[in-house]
């Protein structure tokens, strides 16, 4: 066997590994569409800390979003399960698998508002060239600019090295306008004997108009209120989109990082992703946020409660 062939058979044997499917996996069916909505990222038209008020004018955006369906695409239904917070739709539905699941996403583009071509371009995760979800002109294929009215079935397998969280969003000719309105989402990977949090919470820091927004929404009120019990397992799911550096830090707790070092501050860049894990044990009203303070001050902050068992 010649040189060039040893490192294609080491390659593929080393892919293997990591993407094999152990005897116990299981292949993940999920129905999203692309939806349009007019998206309102300050409900309750105002700035609860610096006591600024707004109109609609201001803070509604027509824009598209990914939703989940049920199977064929026939009802709606919640993005994340309600004790993952207080409201839903940005982000997309939070896909969970194990390592060594093979996934299907299903997608139909619905966007009957703008009419654009959408696709959905997974991160971290194992696929053919057939399910990247990329567009680029004489490259890509029909699952990078699925039509309005068109659908295609994206292929993914959770391989070992899959385990964490990671982005989904819209990579099509429409990418810049859907992912600055709210078009994206994550996977949530276990490994294949990790234990299920009791509590999931997706954060998602992002610029949307004028506002530094917490899962589409901005300022304390509006951004989501997250609950949970002391002695409950909760992770967090942290992700940043758009151009921008962020820092996510939650009051009155701390994690342990890589290195065993513990931490409080964590920053976060565009299309980067990390899961923080603790066992609850602080019962109270507690502040999460942006540690940046101009995208605090914009809108980058709200609520985290704990209550006694």
């Amino acid at each position: 066997m010649n040189v060039r062939a040893t490192l294609v058979a080491l390659l593929a044997t080393g892919a293997a590994a990591f993407s094999a499917a152990p005897a116990d996996a299981q292949t993940r069916d999920y129905w999203v569409a692309a939806v349009p909505i007019d998206w309102n990222m300050v409900p309750n038209e105002r700035d609860a800390l610096g006591g600024t008020t707004f109109t609609p004018a201001e803070t509604v955006l027509p824009t598209v979003v990914y939703r989940r369906y049920s199977p064929g695409w026939v009802h709606p239904e919640r993005n994340a399960a309600l004790d993952g917070g207080n409201q839903d739709l940005i982000p997309g539905p939070l896909l969970r698998a194990r390592a060594g699941d093979r996934i299907r996403v299903h997608f139909k583009n619905l966007d009957s508002a703008f009419r654009r071509p959408h696709s959905m371009h997974f991160h971290g995760v194992h696929y053919r060239p057939s399910s990247d979800g990329a567009y680029l002109p004489g490259f890509s294929g029909g699952d990078a600019d699925v039509a309005y009215g068109q659908t295609w079935t994206y292929r993914l397998t959770a391989g070992r090295d899959s385990v964490g969280v990671w982005p989904y969003h819209d990579h099509s000719p429409s990418m810049d306008a859907s992912i600055a309105g709210g078009m994206y989402g994550m996977l949530s990977i276990l490994g294949a004997h990790d234990r299920m949090p009791d509590r999931e919470f997706e954060v998602v820091f992002a610029a949307m108009g004028p506002f530094q927004t917490i899962d589409g929404r901005a300022f304390v009120g509006d951004t989501p209120v997250f609950r949970s019990t002391v002695g409950q397992l909760v992770q967090w799911d942290v992700m940043a989109m758009g151009s921008e550096h962020h820092t996510f830090h939650v009051h009155g707790h701390r994690w342990i990082a890589p290195g065993g070092v513990p931490r409080d501050t964590q920053s976060i860049g565009p299309a980067e992703t990390y899961r923080i894990r603790w066992r609850e044990e602080s019962p109270g009203t507690w502040l999460y946020h942006c540690h940046v303070e101009s995208h605090m001050n914009a809108g980058m902050i709200g609520i985290y409660r704990v209550r006694n068992r």
